[in-house]
């Protein structure tokens, strides 16, 4: 898609996890079947090797294979994202190498552990989107927090598309959403997004990343309609019984934003595993019957709010 300012961020997004077997090699078959799973459920755009797929710990070697099998999947069905990141030397060698494979965007994550200056954090950007010809979107997180001057400046490369927030500060929001507008498509990528996105959609983030469209695809589109057309019955009873009782378990242990997303999915049927990288950790049993009883009443919900 080259530099195409029109790549569409409308939705709901799909971040697969990248499955490891019992002697922590890829799994490409359940990695497959995530991403098949996705596209069959509807999803808008798919990110692979990002943070749900655990990005930090993957070899290039892994990356490469992972983001060749996301495009050969979805073959042109909807755009395909690659995370690229950390180590600037590593991450122009991944966006350039998520082009060579067929990307149709990247998704630019925080450098590693830097507290930086404003313009070290946009000459890290800068050289990193200027590497590809690739869409690209910033991505706002943990260390890496813009002042309105430097996003504004990023804005204006020709091949930066998006925002994706994952810090949560609104008023920042709203300064870059007012300042920058329609220059930039805007993301919610806060924790459990649909927690936060009524609040994001107000501000004109008409986008999310959903981790539990990897295992519940069907209450995510339920919640993004009825979000959309006003339903607050039904946006209700969504978070009393599945956003608000799922975020309470991520809460319980660091790193459940990624290994709860595996939990659930084992719990529906997808072939991914439990198995997670160091310094992440599984999902302990307590939590995983609690996810158990959470995803049965959610289906029975969406039945339920279906026959209306």
């Amino acid at each position: 898609m080259g530099s195409d300012k029109h790549v569409s961020l409308a939705g709901i997004m799909g971040f697969p996890v990248t499955p490891f077997d019992d002697n922590d090699y890829v799994n490409e078959k359940a990695f497959e079947a995530n991403v098949q799973f996705l596209l069959n459920n509807g999803l808008d755009s798919v990110f692979v090797c990002a943070g749900s797929g655990e990005f930090q710990s993957l070899d290039i070697q892994e990356y490469e294979r992972l983001v060749t099998v996301g495009v050969s999947v979805v073959a042109g069905k909807v755009p395909v994202f690659a995370g690229a990141g950390g180590n600037l030397k590593e991450a122009v060698e991944r966006a350039q190498l998520a082009e060579r494979v067929g990307a149709n965007g990247l998704l630019l994550l925080p450098p590693y552990l830097i507290i930086p200056e404003q313009e070290g954090l946009y000459q890290y950007y800068r050289t990193i989107a200027q590497s590809t010809e690739l869409p690209v979107i910033i991505y706002q997180r943990d260390n890496a927090v813009f002042t309105l001057g430097t996003l504004e400046k990023l804005a204006n490369l020709p091949n930066v598309i998006g925002f994706k927030d994952g810090l949560g500060n609104f008023e920042l929001n709203i300064e870059f959403v007012q300042s920058i507008g329609s220059k930039l498509q805007w993301m919610n990528g806060m924790p459990l997004a649909e927690l936060t996105m009524p609040a994001y959609n107000a501000l004109g983030f008409h986008s999310y990343s959903s981790a539990i469209s990897n295992y519940i695809p069907q209450v995510s589109r339920k919640y993004y309609e009825s979000l959309i057309g006003g339903d607050q019955a039904s946006l209700q009873a969504i978070y009393r019984e599945v956003i608000l009782p799922i975020h309470r378990i991520r809460q319980l242990r660091k790193g459940y934003a990624v290994s709860l997303i595996k939990a659930g999915m084992d719990i529906v049927g997808l072939p991914v595993g439990l198995q997670v990288r160091s310094p992440l950790v599984k999902v302990e049993r307590e939590h995983y019957v609690q996810l158990e009883s959470i995803i049965k009443k959610s289906i029975d919900l969406i039945a339920a709010t279906n026959n209306v």
